[in-house]
This record gives C-alpha cells, structure tokens and sequence, in this order.
C-alpha cells in the first residue's frame, strides 16, 4: 500500500507557495481573458456606433474605449511609414500610417491608412497611392497603437532620408520626434472605402481572450503538477516505512 512520507516543512512550505503563485496567475489569466472579450465587444461595435466629433478627445473623457470618431484637418505632405511584415489573406505586405493634421489643434493624429500587400515576384515595397491635399474630413475607429514587440535594431526611423519611411514597429515616440510635433496617444483607423486602394480590415491590436484562457490552463497545469510531484517525492511504498533510503 502506497503511503505518504513525512514531509519536510520547508517542502511542504514551498509547494504551497507554487500552488499559490501558479493559481494566482491563472486566475489572472481568465480576468484579462473577460477583459478581452468586453473590449472584442466593444472593438466590434465601434465602427457602427454613432459619431463623435474629435474634440470630445480633447476633454478627455471617452464614452466608448473605442469612439468611432469625426475630424477635419490635413495630412502633413510628404510623410508617411510603411509598417512592415504584415500580412492580409496570406499576402504579405505593409500597413501604412501618415500624420494627420486636425484643425484648431497643435498636436498629429497617427492615421492608419490600410494594408498594401508588396508587389510582383520580388515582394518589392508598393508604391503609395498619393495622399489628397487640402482639406479633408476623416471618419475611423480611434484606438490604441499596435504593440510595438521586440524593437530590435533601435529607432531605423532617424537613419532615413527618404519618404516614405519603413519600420518594424510603431513607436509614437520615435514618430513623434522624426516629426518634431507632437502627437496623440492613439490612432485613427481609417473607415472601409470601396474606392481606396487600401484594404481596411480592422481588428483588435491585442492578445485574444483565447491565448489568455491557454495560459490560464498553462498556469493551472503547473498548480498540478505541483501538487503531483509533491507526492512523488514523498510517497513510500508500504505502511512500515520503508522508503528505501
């Protein structure tokens, strides 16, 4: 008959501490996973929502996490970046930004303009359709920046002299300083238009619900596993105790 060892206190101290710690984080997990589900929610909706002028950003307090926004103004001529290693449909290609110019205000908006998927057999970079000057009115979703990732290689922005400018990631601080403006701390995503030659697909910029409920059972896995190798190590295998040491 199997039985249990004695344990020490220090082991007995020291699995409850993991057990602990590793449910703790599981159960953070599945919090941010709900998180994610009510800004999917939100996310999904915004493009239908009503619209709000831009100067409901201006007094900080949004209604919606995503506002589907209003803003008239101009692009800043002859600048914009190319966003590179994104893929749409299993094309690979390029998301291209360009600072935008609201009127009555000091600051840029970061305009999300869609994806453009590189060209020919040689996957060169495309070539941007040119950018309307003058007076415009833009209507799009106003969200956080994508996640930068890794930015691997430093700020390649400043050792560019030619526009458009290809990047990695987006670092609003390093575009705002390539600008030398200032900027907004979000991004306006472009509303779909059958006319652009950009393809405005939106989705979240964040990890989903699903990958936060993986890791939750991750977590949840090594509470178990835990526990199990616990009683491995202190199991014997008759009631005399005899342990075999």
């Amino acid at each position: 008959m199997m039985g249990l060892r004695r344990p020490s206190w220090f082991a007995v101290l020291l699995t409850l501490v993991g057990v602990m710690f590793f449910v703790r984080l599981g159960i953070w997990q599945l919090h941010r996973a709900a998180e994610k589900e009510v800004l999917l929610r939100r996310f999904a909706t915004a493009a239908s929502a009503p619209i709000q002028d831009f100067s409901t950003v201006q007094r900080g307090a949004l209604p919606e996490r995503y506002p589907h926004l209003q803003v008239r103004g101009h692009f800043v001529p002859g600048r914009s970046y190319m966003l590179d290693d994104q893929n749409h449909g299993h094309r690979p290609g390029v998301q291209v930004y360009a600072p935008f110019r609201p009127d009555g205000y000091a600051r840029l908006v970061l305009v999300d303009l869609g994806f453009l998927p590189r060209e020919g057999p040689d996957l060169k970079l495309p070539q941007l359709p040119p950018i309307k000057p003058g007076e415009t009115t833009l209507r799009g979703i106003y969200v956080p920046p994508p996640a930068a990732g890794l930015k691997l290689g430093g700020d390649a922005l400043k050792k560019q002299q030619t526009w458009p400018k290809l990047t990695t990631y987006i670092d609003l601080n390093q575009i705002a300083t390539d600008l030398d403006a200032k900027l907004y701390p979000r991004a306006l995503l472009l509303d779909p238009d059958p006319a652009a030659a950009y393809v405005r697909e939106w989705t979240p910029g964040f990890m989903p619900p699903a990958r936060h409920y993986g890791y939750a059972f991750q977590w949840f896995a090594f509470a178990v596993a835990a526990l199990a190798i616990f009683v491995i190590l202190h199991r014997k295998k008759d009631e005399t105790g005899d342990d075999d040491e």
